[in-house]
């Protein structure tokens, strides 16, 4: 795994981001801003599945409300999804918001990008400039012919230097497209003109099954090449969907903080019910927070030998399976006992993290 970037640090409520601190998982409301019981509803759902940072659309003075009735329910930082009217800023740094999004050069005036500054400034409040391939100005556009990585890029940096006129620098930078490859290229780009922490996310991705499928790709290049510092997975689909996707992608690049479950594809050798032995051991894994590496494997040949490495895991057989541990055969357990036994010693494994 590549280093990761050291970028600037900055608070948002009680999470930070940026520094080579953990990445942060985000995600955003999808219930109007004007129904505050189901906002309130959904930002608990998203924080009781690991959302740590929460984002929802300020679209007026009337969704204002729903900033103190969020936080009296959730510990998470809120973020203010602002667009045009500076003045909105101003009234959900009032209303205590965490973090705004938003764009200085889209809000008026250079005197209202000061008032926006000097006041997330005084309350400690960072500001996300965010950019995407719909928001580029239209003379970059004119410049580079369409949204290209490069013009993402000086889009981004054109927000910034408003910002860093009136001294402001607790600023974060997100630049998505829908392309994955444009989005690779915006970041790493970036990732060479300022250390700025960047927010990772591929743009209106898609659906539950293809928007993961592009934000894996887009997103997971850039943690394996030392990139990002928070990230969004967008899916056309149940904000909840996001968190359990991003954890994903963060375990597949060698980021999580939870267990990781390998197992193998099943082939003509393998003579026990591994797939349905393969979900019911990553259900049960939901629950475990130590990083650990668990092995389902369908025979001898892919246990104990590919596998060797894994903390804990099991070899498929006819009936039943062999239980190892570091490649080191444990005893052989009956298939209707595989995965509670499995889990027996998954806690063992974990008393001694705990106990370490």
């Amino acid at each position: 795994m590549t280093l990761r970037q050291n970028t600037r640090v900055i608070h948002i409520g009680n999470a930070v981001i940026g520094g080579g601190n953990p990445i942060a998982i985000q995600s955003m409301l999808n219930v109007p801003a004007s129904d505050i019981v189901g906002s309130v509803a959904q930002a608990k759902q998203l924080e009781a599945a690991g959302c740590e940072i929460l984002r929802a659309a300020i679209p007026n003075m009337e969704a204002i409300p729903l900033i103190e009735a969020i936080k009296k329910e959730v510990k998470i930082p809120l973020v203010a999804d602002i667009h045009f009217d500076y003045r909105l800023a101003l009234e959900a740094a009032a209303a205590g918001i965490d973090k705004i999004r938003i764009n200085p050069g889209n809000i008026g005036g250079d005197h209202y990008v000061k008032q926006v500054a000097d006041t997330c400034r005084n309350k400690g409040i960072p500001i996300r400039v965010g950019v995407n391939s719909g928001s580029v100005e239209k003379h970059i556009l004119a410049k580079y012919g369409s949204p290209t990585p490069e013009a993402l890029v000086e889009s981004a940096l054109y927000h910034i230097s408003l910002l860093e006129r009136w001294d402001f620098h607790d600023i974060a930078v997100s630049l998505k497209s829908s392309n994955v490859g444009d989005t690779i290229a915006a970041y790493r780009l970036a990732s060479e003109k300022c250390n700025y922490p960047l927010h990772l996310g591929v743009t209106e991705a898609g659906t539950e099954r293809m928007g993961l499928v592009k934000s894996a790709i887009g997103i997971g290049s850039l943690l394996c090449d030392g990139i990002g510092d928070t990230i969004r997975v967008s899916l056309t689909a149940d904000p909840v969907k996001e968190i359990s996707a991003a954890r994903d992608i963060l375990q597949a690049a060698g980021l999580g903080k939870g267990p990781r479950l390998i197992s193998c594809p099943t082939c003509g050798r393998t003579q026990i019910h591994l797939i349905n032995l393969a979900n019911q051991v990553e259900e049960r894994l939901k629950n475990v927070k130590a990083p650990i590496t668990v092995a389902v494997m369908g025979c001898i040949v892919n246990g104990p030998g590919e596998a060797r490495e894994a903390d804990i895991g099991i070899a498929g057989g006819t009936g039943q399976a062999l239980l190892f541990r570091k490649g080191e055969i444990l005893r052989k357990v009956p298939e209707n006992r595989i995965v509670d036994e499995l889990m027996e010693e998954i806690e063992k494994i974990c008393s001694s993290f705990v106990n370490a």
